[in-house]
């Protein structure tokens, strides 16, 4: 379920090779930025985004934008059979480097990308069942 796992993600300008890529490319308006990102490896594109000079509306937008990452990659077979048989297991962005915003680091944190994930899942479940 990694954002590192590779699976494309399409904008109108560019595709990226994973949800990690089009994440880090959203923090900046500059589509010239956005294609140097799109050719880095996951782990790169990260460490370049802690660079970019951050768009104004950032800590605004930046779970919605992370909700319709996810949605688009999860959209995608085989992707989202593997969400969809997690059934209903918690999903936690579990990590020993401190990101208590997006996951949980020794106990601690909001969990947003596990929350987005479960969300994710419970709406592809629903739709394939119906």
């Amino acid at each position: 379920l990694s954002n590192f796992w590779p699976a494309p993600i399409k904008t109108k300008e560019v595709t990226f090779p994973s949800a990690e890529h089009a994440y880090q490319a959203a923090k900046t308006l500059d589509i010239s930025q956005r294609k140097i990102i799109s050719g880095l490896t996951a782990v790169e594109a990260k460490r370049y985004g802690r660079k970019l000079d951050i768009r104004s509306d950032w800590n605004e937008v930046k779970l919605d934008i992370m909700e319709r990452i996810v949605r688009h990659k999860f959209g995608q077979e085989p992707l989202r059979s593997m969400l969809v048989a997690t059934g209903d297991q918690p999903l936690v962005e579990g990590n020993t480097w401190g990101d208590t915003y997006w996951g949980v680091c020794r106990g601690v944190g909001h969990n947003h990308l596990g929350k987005i994930l479960m969300k994710v899942r419970s709406e592809l479940s629903s739709t394939k069942e119906a």
